[in-house]
């Protein structure tokens, strides 16, 4: 990791960003790339998708819907140690989750005027599980969790058929037969996203899926420059980077656990961004040496050695923790743990993170299964404007507004003023219509 020395400095957001660059997605670049295949889904449906799977996955899927009995199979063949863990995710991020639902509520304004905010959940959502670098049964329960919470009443699955059966992987069928989904694709990539989006039908012209409102769910550059593309067709929830983690730590903390967080996140991908912020010169000794070691020895070594080699990992020294605080808020990480004296009142004042986690025995892994929280957060900085994944990506508000006659009335005179002075006079003339002595 590099180490970079910011005592005796005080950085702004930009400022930080060119002494610590994250790793970033060429989306721009990709849409060139997606472009077609999303063109070539949309076109020609089932056979499209049947191309693609050969072509990328090195498979021709015979079902692009997966028969409900192999998602029976799967959960049936299970083993009961996962089968546990996965109950148990379930159950955490469900009881989490349904505490987001929105509080409607009605506010009167003035007597007889009445404006209700309710709350919509969206009719039906696509869920995009990957299934490259590794196996994510747990992004099927963040991403469907929610859905489920929100209302929604429609919600299909699609994941990249394995070569050998032609089906998603036996972790993601079962966990969605756990969670009550039956409507699974074997696709994968930016034709899933296409495939939501656009819907398709088989090569009889007979409809295989609907077309869903909103798409969610992990990806790479293409899954993302695909998002991009349906956009505005389709609701998203974002063009999710490169996965990164920061550490705030003092020297109460132990060095092995900080390692271990580190070389955690930097083994899902070569461009992960592990930082390390700390005024402990002691302590950015012993974590470099001991993530270098615990790199070297994790299964996904070259993975998690390459990412934290590279411009976007760094040990940042600091004056103090107060110095550290504005460090890590002007970075914005998608997972921040703080491990120092007070670690819960510094977590207060952190304003951009996508999530917080709090102390020495509240590792991101705990996030990533088991803590209830959701792990489908904001990466690249986009913490400072968007939320991680939740009930809210999955519900509409809408405003249902009651006035009676008098209340009307009352406010038709301030109507009419302001409808002139933006020359929009029929605004006026509606109210007039109801209120006959409203100014003219």
């Amino acid at each position: 990791m590099i180490r970079i020395d910011l005592r005796g400095r005080t950085l702004g957001r930009r400022e930080l960003h060119d002494v610590l660059p994250r790793a970033e997605l060429d989306v721009e670049h990709a849409t060139a790339t997606v472009a077609p295949i999303v063109a070539d889904v949309h076109e020609r449906g089932a056979a499209a998708l049947r191309d693609l799977a050969e072509r990328f996955d090195g498979v021709r899927p015979e079902h692009l819907r997966v028969p409900v009995a192999e998602l029976a199979r799967a959960a049936a063949e299970l083993d009961p140690a996962i089968r546990d863990a996965l109950a148990e995710a379930i159950r955490r991020v469900r009881q989490v989750h349904a505490a987001q639902l929105p509080w409607g509520g009605t506010v009167s304004v003035a007597p007889g005027a009445r404006v209700r905010q309710r709350y919509v959940p969206v009719r039906r959502v696509g869920l995009y599980v990957p299934g490259g670098l590794a196996v994510y049964p747990s992004s099927v329960v963040m991403n469907v969790v929610p859905a489920q919470a929100a209302g929604v009443g429609s919600l299909a699955v699609a994941s990249p058929p394995q070569r050998d059966t032609g089906l998603p992987h036996p972790l993601v069928l079962a966990t969605c037969a756990l969670l009550g989904v039956d409507e699974v694709y074997a696709v994968g990539g930016a034709q899933a996203v296409a495939a939501f989006a656009y819907g398709f039908a088989d090569d009889d012209d007979a409809v295989v899926c609907e077309p869903v409102d909103v798409i969610t769910g992990p990806g790479n550059v293409y899954v993302a420059a695909a998002k991009r593309l349906v956009r505005g067709l389709v609701g998203i929830d974002a063009e999710a980077g490169p996965t990164e983690i920061a550490v705030l730590a003092d020297d109460t903390a132990d060095p092995d656990h900080v390692a271990a967080d580190l070389v955690s996140q930097a083994e899902h991908d070569p461009l992960a961004a592990a930082v390390l912020v700390t005024p402990s010169v002691t302590l950015a000794d012993a974590v470099e040496g001991r993530v270098a070691a615990r790199a070297a020895a994790t299964a996904n070594g070259e993975r998690a050695t390459t990412a934290l080699r590279g411009t976007q990992s760094a040990i940042v020294l600091v004056d103090d923790l107060e110095a550290g605080l504005a460090v890590v808020d002007a970075y914005g990480a998608e997972h921040l743990e703080i491990q120092a004296v007070g670690a819960a009142a510094l977590a207060e004042r952190v304003s951009c993170a996508g999530a917080i986690f709090v102390g020495p025995y509240s590792p991101v892994s705990l996030g990533d299964y088991l803590a209830g929280s959701n792990h489908v957060l904001p990466t690249g900085g986009s913490a400072r404007y968007a939320s991680g994944l939740g009930v809210h990506a999955f519900v509409r508000s809408v405003q249902v507004i009651e006035y009676d006659e008098p209340a009307l009335a009352a406010v038709a005179d301030q109507i009419v003023a302001l409808a002139d002075a933006e020359r929009l006079p029929a605004h006026g003339e509606a109210v007039r219509a109801r209120v006959p002595g409203a100014a003219s």
